[in-house]
């Protein structure tokens, strides 16, 4: 589950943490670009030592670079994390964006309403929190069934 809670030692504050989910782990992002270059290189053996070798690598680099390219810029574009803070009084969210930019949102916490737009968001299910005449999103990156149980998650946590 791309989210979690967290309680410190210290206070009464809980916090909620949610990301993306990374279907490339670091690990297997190594391994990934190890085999395409392997088997890339694959139909060169029989070319080495032959003028025709330096016409074909510089495309086959080409392509190991760009498919590097486009997983970083993928990683790079979902290096979203969301914080929903709950104090005794307060709920706080904070979303820091993959450009280090940041948003914040705060309202007393009696007067938070947690909503799901069934069809009406821009993803089914949305799930938003509305309070001090605003409504933000929350969650929006998440799968489905995964915005369902985080309303039931933030109902349950409101309501206490």
């Amino acid at each position: 589950m791309p989210y979690n809670w967290t309680r410190p030692q210290t206070g009464a504050e809980r916090q909620l943490h949610l990301w993306p989910h990374q279907s490339l782990a670091p690990k297997g992002y190594v391994r990934f670009i190890a085999l395409t270059s392997v088997l890339i290189c694959m139909p060169l053996v029989p070319l080495l030592g032959s003028f025709l070798l330096w016409g074909l690598l510089p495309f086959l680099l080409l392509a190991l670079f760009g498919m590097k390219w486009a997983l970083d810029r993928s990683r790079r574009d979902h290096q979203i994390l969301e914080v929903l803070t709950l104090t005794a009084k307060e709920a706080r969210l904070e979303r820091i964006n993959p450009d280090g930019s940041r948003q914040n949102w705060k309202c007393n916490r009696y007067w938070t309403r947690v909503e799901m737009h069934g069809n009406d968001g821009p993803v089914p299910h949305y799930v938003t929190l509305q309070g001090s005449g605003r409504e933000v999103e929350i969650g929006a990156f998440l799968s489905e069934e995964e915005r369902l149980e985080l309303y039931g998650d933030l109902k349950c946590a409101f309501s206490r």
